[in-house]
């Protein structure tokens, strides 16, 4: 299995990590266009949003965290294939993995507490799970719904229907997560704090969530 030394993370990938485990993943693979640079350097007051979303998997009961993006420690096996790719990379790396705690790098205000509920339901049901309106974060069991869902789309056949849907390559191609959820046993809870899932995908919405910080 191969070990991976996080890009601005002061706690190595563990060697030593366990099958049985959880594994961690912050999808940073984005092209960040709305934002118009990269989401996972913003700084949220001391820290980036990079690493403060990894201390909050790390916070949540996760031990080991892999950060999935070109620029990190998984690089997309399918260029520009949303997150839906990036899971799929990180699954091609970590096949026999039991789950995976998936969180995006553009949640300014997601807690631990509301980032640990998520596990443990997910945990207790053994189904995917999320918050009602928002596919992720997302709780998924590494199973064999999940497996054929991605052999099926990332077949030979289906990278090339992802890349090139119209002869040429587009900004952004590949399933979307709900496109996923539809084909696994899954569940939607409730989010104890709205405000937690607010996404900053564009300088005004940064900016709002900027005045909040300190409060």
């Amino acid at each position: 299995m191969s070990s991976f030394n996080n890009t601005f993370n002061s706690k190595p990938f563990n060697n030593n990590f366990s099958n049985n485990e959880c594994l961690g993943v912050l999808l940073a693979g984005g092209l960040s266009s709305r934002m118009g640079q990269d989401k996972a350097k913003l700084q949220r007051n001391t820290s980036n949003m990079l690493n403060f979303s990894k201390q909050l998997l790390m916070d949540s009961g996760i031990s080991n965290v892999v950060v999935s993006g070109d620029n990190y420690d998984i690089p997309d096996k399918v260029k520009q294939s949303g997150p839906v790719g990036g899971i799929f990379s990180v699954l091609s790396s970590f096949p026999k993995v039991k789950s995976l705690l998936i969180l995006p790098v553009d949640l300014p205000f997601m807690t631990t507490k509301i980032l640990t509920t998520l596990r443990i339901k997910g945990e207790l049901s053994q189904k995917a799970t999320y918050f009602k309106g928002h596919s992720i974060p997302l709780y998924l069991p590494n199973n064999s719904y999940v497996e054929l869902f991605l052999s099926k789309v990332f077949s030979s056949n289906g990278i090339i229907n992802i890349t090139q849907p119209t002869g040429k390559s587009s900004k952004k191609n590949g399933p979307s997560i709900k496109s996923l959820l539809q084909q696994v046993p899954h569940q939607a809870i409730q989010c104890s704090d709205s405000k937690a899932l607010f996404n900053t995908n564009t300088p005004e919405q940064w900016q709002q969530a900027i005045k909040q910080f300190n409060f």
